[in-house]
């Protein structure tokens, strides 16, 4: 278990470095700089800014310096959204707005989609399961912008009967600021839970060991939830790594619909205005925080299943 948990941590902190090489060359290679604007400053301006921020020096050095300084904990300073203000001081501020909002979205999630999955499961073929497969099929092929804007327009004002939810986020409005957008960023990941744990409960519930439970006389519903669901949920908590990493980190179409401003918001504005130090510590903190996620995956399948034997790898 150690050396298996060993191998894990130092092929997650290779894949950050390979994360952050790849975002490093890609975001320099777009068009434009971070000084050009409505009004562009006179070149000389430009050449001074860019020396300033070390702009002025070939990639692989930039890209050298960079790294020296990631290892020493220094994500470098904000050059445009929020210029010259240190980029882990704007994680560590917008974060845990972002990760409230996600574990909100993660926890209804699990806790509506599992169930409906074993419901749609323990109904195959019936009316409720179909239902709950259109229901599913229409949560996760809507696109999240579209789910935002049908909500603001029924709850926020577009229908004077049910206008009861504000129109823009804010932690003074209470536990009715947090529905819409946690109801968004959750719908997707419920109805594919759902999806998921249907099908593996299906395929759960043919096996030997649930046949033999009910020749035992067990009741329905000791084998689905208590034999069943223990296998059916190790696809389901595969998938929980790395949507919980992003949930947490926010739902950027979320974030700026509902006007949050949380990681996700400011991380499209940092790609809007260019600004590389805030680009490069995003990304390496969300790549990061999905590794780590998927780590805590793998170690939560000894807890599901006892007999998966992670040092020979197997699941």
């Amino acid at each position: 278990m150690v050396k298996y948990t060993i191998k894990r941590v130092l092929m997650a902190v290779l894949t950050v470095f390979i994360v952050a090489c790849i975002t490093f060359f890609l975001m320099n290679a777009a068009p434009g700089n971070p000084w050009l604007a409505e009004k562009t400053p006179p070149q000389s301006v430009i050449d001074a800014l860019n020396e300033k921020y070390g702009l002025d020096k070939p990639l692989p050095e930039q890209f050298a310096k960079y790294m020296n300084n990631l290892i020493h904990g220094d994500f470098g300073v904000s050059i445009k959204t929020q210029k010259n203000r240190p980029v882990m001081d704007i994680i560590v501020e917008k974060f845990p707005l972002s990760a409230q909002l996600g574990i909100m979205a993660v926890a209804w999630a699990v806790v509506v989609g599992v169930p409906l999955g074993c419901l749609a499961a323990y109904k195959r073929g019936k009316l409720i399961d179909s239902i709950l497969r259109v229901v599913c099929t229409l949560g996760v092929s809507l696109p999240g912008f579209v789910v935002a804007s049908v909500l603001l327009v029924v709850f926020c004002g577009g229908i004077e009967s049910l206008n009861f939810f504000p129109g823009t986020f804010s932690p003074a409005n209470g536990i009715r600021g947090y529905i819409l957008p946690c109801f968004c960023l959750g719908l997707y990941p419920m109805c594919y839970i759902a999806r998921l744990t249907r099908s593996s409960m299906l395929d759960a519930i043919n096996q030997e060991y649930v046949k033999t439970a009910r020749a035992k006389g067990l009741k329905t519903g000791k084998i689905i939830f208590k034999h069943a669901l223990r296998n059916a949920l190790i696809p389901v908590i595969t998938y929980l790594g790395p949507l919980t990493a992003f949930t947490l980190c926010g739902g950027f179409v979320v974030e700026k619909v509902f006007g949050i401003p949380g990681l996700g918001k400011f991380f499209v504005q940092s790609v809007q205005a260019l600004d590389y130090p805030l680009i490069m510590g995003t990304v390496i903190f969300l790549a990061t925080f999905i590794v780590f996620m998927n780590l805590m995956v793998d170690l939560l399948y000894k807890v599901v299943d006892p007999r998966i034997n992670l040092a020979k790898g197997g699941n």
